[in-house]
């Protein structure tokens, strides 16, 4: 059949419409599917992209290789479409198949719905994404995919107009590349949403964010969620015009086809050659399955609302349309159905029978194992009964042979035989490989690892001019930009001023707007714009202004970038560098060291603490080698004192993981780091005078911690440890404890009970009192280490109070 007048208004041919209608049968035919495995007792847990379909493909037409997805976990339809996830692929996900080859996105980490592109190959290198349609991992929170959206269109604006970047065309084609984004409705009152649409458009940046409106966020209506009940209306003071940047808003209804054909070209066009973001406000949606399977929408939608998504069902009216434009047959669309569903049936038997095998090995080996255990017994009858509840399990899972194995050695606890040596063995295999399927690839495994990165100790000239540290840094980040194009810094006064302690000072006017810019206060969207460029290849230096602002960027760390390697099991990377400063300064909001809750919350990304500028300099050095991700918190009233630039300042790498001994002593090991390390030895001058020898660690980094266990050594000559830091009681200084008496076995060694000395619970009071009373000050230190010292000796050490 030709191409019809309808066809060509939306310049598509008839057989990409009938291939558009092929995908949209599909991916609603693999919802309805999906949704009964659920039910089925086959998978734990679906959640749908039913409604969004049509919306979905013409968005895709629209898409084009280089282009970046970053979305949400119902844009089945869109990654159908693009080729990025087959039905096979998509069913892997909702059983949870841990084999990358079958499930690429998340190597079953993450619930259906949750997509990704492998931009990274096994040994941690990038694949061309100029030649690829690309789209960055999900995450379930809603509107965290928008930070990271806006990082993903500002690279293609540093790409375009930054003349260092054009021989990055693995990356970019003069920066021609466009960020799409998608969003429910419902998620639009999120924070990230509006600050991540401010910030486009004042960068004016190629992104375009779809919003895909079905009037609800789970049961609650729009009219909870918006004022006026429509997003594109609340923004129309950010519409564009002749005279003022901003962003270009367009409608269009979820049912429509042509409409929405055409209204996604022109958006993509317009970002595309322009820069200029775009909002779409798809209305007019469904969601005929509702929400997931936790429950029914017939719960919470009127009667007249489930009777109205069902007449305006998106397929229904695509169907419709293609009958009334005469570019297929009702026959014709009926075939195209059927194979939709036949195609959906066979890939979703395919996704069951390669999952299930890669458990029934497992399986069988624990019947064999079993079975060789009662044989040599004097348990059988007991060994029996497990191997026989174990093989009546419908569609055993891994903990469920995990569960019948540590049963069997309980009972065999007292035995000895081959059949059980062979067992433990076989055990300590599987639960390996199991690491290997759910734990792995926390941080970077390839060659680029941050823990890989060899250190190359600072050289000084005795001679050299002593300056302050903050020239230190200055020279460090001086170097980075001029040796290395994909290097740039963000944040608040970064750039024309050269951040609020000089540390960029000079660079903005020397190396140009581009690598040393200002931004908005948005510690959310500075992250996200760090993580997005990062993803495209970019070498980002984000700054938070104050380590108290971290609380503002803690979510978007924690659930997107922290998670990033693992929850693509080494897919995807953004080797970002989060720049802070904190601990002692002035007052409640100005001299926070919050670490217990970045140590809880930010897995995943490596948390170095430099005591000097110095050792910040190097750590900046090392992380520019590798493709992991850090946070990097110099010291608040270090910036001022005394330090020699290294004469290899280009050159030194500080390593990750391993404690300098600042001080060596014979009677108490001190364990801090940062700030608390001046502190800290000065209340071991003063102990020195008393007799008592301290021993002073700084443990450098806290995320990873002492990799080579080399802290024990120290505890087994002092036999008497403390842990100091400026983080609240059983915070920092718990975990620091926890790593060495209980993972480096430090509490055999002890004489004394550990010791732990941090900041009172509550945040510093201003002034110089106020910081004096609420954090560790060299006199409470010194008290409390004579104090253990005169516990063990009074005599020597008669009672002070």
């Amino acid at each position: 059949m030709g191409q019809t007048k309808a066809a060509k208004d939306i310049n598509l041919s008839t057989t990409e419409i009938l291939d558009d209608y092929r995908v949209v049968c599909e991916s609603r035919s693999a919802s309805i599917v999906g949704r009964k495995e659920v039910f089925m007792g086959k998978a734990k847990f679906g959640i749908f992209g039913g409604g969004k379909e049509v919306a979905q493909v013409a968005m895709a037409r629209a898409f084009k290789d280089g282009d970046f997805r970053s979305g949400y976990y119902r844009d089945q339809t869109f990654m159908m479409a693009i080729g990025a996830l087959s039905v096979q692929e998509y069913f892997a996900q909702l059983y949870a198949h841990t084999d990358v080859w079958y499930e690429p996105s998340s190597a079953g980490r993450l619930m259906n719905g949750h997509f990704s592109t492998r931009l990274i190959d096994e040994e941690g290198k990038w694949y061309g994404q100029t030649s690829r349609k690309n789209s960055t991992a999900d995450v379930s929170c809603t509107a965290a995919q928008m930070p990271r959206l806006v990082g993903l269109a500002y690279a293609s604006k540093l790409y375009r107009q930054n003349p260092d970047l054009a021989g990055f065309e693995e990356f970019s084609i003069n920066g021609n590349e466009v960020a799409f984004g998608t969003i429910g409705n419902a998620a639009t009152s999120e924070g990230m949403f509006f600050e991540a649409i401010n910030a486009a458009g004042v960068l004016q940046i190629p992104m375009i964010v779809a919003v895909w409106d079905d009037e609800y966020g789970i049961s609650v209506p729009k009219e909870y969620h918006t004022t006026k009940g429509e997003i594109s209306t609340v923004l129309e003071g950010f519409q564009r015009t002749k005279k003022e940047d901003g962003i270009e808003i367009f409608t269009a209804k979820g049912w429509d086809y042509t409409e929405l054909c055409t209204v996604f070209q022109k958006a993509a066009a317009l970002s595309r050659e322009k820069h200029i973001p775009a909002l779409i406000h798809v209305r007019e949606m469904t969601q005929p399955q509702g929400h997931s399977t936790s429950g029914s929408h017939e719960r919470y939608k009127t009667k007249e609302r489930l009777a109205w998504e069902e007449e305006f069902d998106c397929i229904k009216k695509m169907r419709e349309w293609i009958i009334e434009q005469e570019i297929a047959t009702s026959e014709e669309l009926d075939d195209i159905e059927l194979q939709a569903n036949e195609s959906v049936k066979k890939a979703k038997n395919e996704a069951w029978k390669a999952f299930r095998a890669s458990i029934v090995q497992v399986f069988e080996e624990a019947i064999g194992y079993l079975q060789n255990l009662c044989d040599q017994s004097a348990h059988g009858d007991e060994l029996n009964d497990i191997t026989r509840e174990l093989e009546s399990t419908l569609n055993p899972i891994k903990l469920d042979v995990i569960k019948a194995i540590k049963k069997a050695l309980r009972v065999v606890r007292s035995e000895n035989s081959a059949a059980k040596a062979s067992l433990i063995q076989w055990l300590n295999q599987t639960l390996e490989s199991n690491y290997e399927d759910y734990s792995s690839h926390l941080y970077s495994e390839s060659s680029l690892s941050a823990l890989a990165v060899k250190e190359v100790k600072p050289i000084f000239d005795e001679e050299a001019e002593v300056v302050d540290g903050r020239e230190v840094l200055q020279a460090c980040f001086d170097a980075a930009l001029a040796r290395d194009p994909r290097v740039f810094a963000i944040g608040e006064d970064v750039g024309r001023i050269g951040d609020v302690n000089q540390g960029f000072a000079g660079l903005q006017e020397k190396h140009g707007e581009l690598k040393v810019t200002d931004t908005g206060i948005r510690e959310c969207t500075i992250i996200g714009q760090g993580i997005g460029a990062a993803l495209r290849g970019l070498r980002p230096i984000t700054e938070i202004q104050y380590l108290d602002y971290l609380l503002y960027a803690i979510q978007i760390l924690s659930d997107d970038l922290a998670t990033l390697q693992y929850r693509t099991k080494g897919g995807q990377k953004a080797p970002l560098i989060i720049r802070t400063r904190g601990h002692r300064l002035e007052g409640v909001w100005h001299s926070g060291s919050p670490i217990s809750m970045i140590l809880g919350s930010l897995r995943g990304i490596y948390l170095l603490v430099p005591r000097n500028m110095t050792k910040a300099a190097g750590f900046y050095n090392t992380m520019l080698q590798s493709d992991d991700a850090a946070l990097i918190i110099e010291c608040l009233n270090g910036y001022r004192l005394k330090e020699r630039i290294p004469e290899n300042l280009n050159d030194f790498t500080v390593p990750l993981g391993i404690p300098e001994i600042i001080r060596e002593g014979s009677d108490v090991t001190m364990v801090t780091y940062g700030s608390m390390c001046r502190i800290t030895m000065e209340a071991a001058a003063e102990l020195d005078n008393f007799g008592i020898s301290c021993e002073v660690i700084d443990v450098q980094t806290l995320l990873p911690f002492d990799i080579h266990s080399s802290i024990v050594e120290s505890v087994k000559k002092t036999n008497r440890v403390v842990f100091l830091d400026e983080d609240v009681p059983g915070g920092a200084s718990a975990y620091m404890m926890q790593e060495v008496l209980e993972k480096q076995d430090a509490y055999y060694y002890l004489d004394s009970k550990p010791v732990t000395i941090s900041a009172k619970a509550h945040r510093p009071a201003y002034s110089s009192d106020g910081d004096y009373f609420s954090k560790p000050n060299a006199e409470e230190i010194f008290d409390k280490v004579y104090d253990m010292m005169s516990e063990s000796d009074p005599a020597n050490f008669p009672p002070l109070y």
